[in-house]
């Protein structure tokens, strides 16, 4: 089991947190205007990446704040975590892992 350094709360233990699905996903706009095809693309046509990928998190039991978190999805490694609004750039540039 992880534990993971939620940026608001400290160390926890992974069974506090849920996955929320990959980081940094733009929805297409208007919504009005966008075709079926790019809401198929944007909903379910997700990467499943093997090896380092931008995640989100929940604090879910806990603070309930979500979060981005840089994984490596082999071996589980936390390369960084960093708050919502954040780059990933940015959040490289810091030591913020678990």
């Amino acid at each position: 089991m992880m534990n993971i350094k939620c940026p608001y709360c400290g160390n926890r233990s992974e069974a506090e947190y849920s996955f929320g699905g990959p980081a940094h996903l733009v929805r297409p706009i208007p919504a009005a205007e966008v075709s079926d095809e790019e809401w198929v693309d944007y909903l379910f046509m997700l990467d499943n990446v093997k090896g380092v990928s931008a995640e989100r998190w929940c604090h879910s039991h806990g603070c309930g704040q979500w979060f981005n978190m840089l994984r490596n999805t082999v071996t589980h490694e936390i390369l960084t975590i960093y708050k919502m609004g954040e780059s990933l750039e940015s959040a490289k540039g810091g030591e913020n892992g678990a």
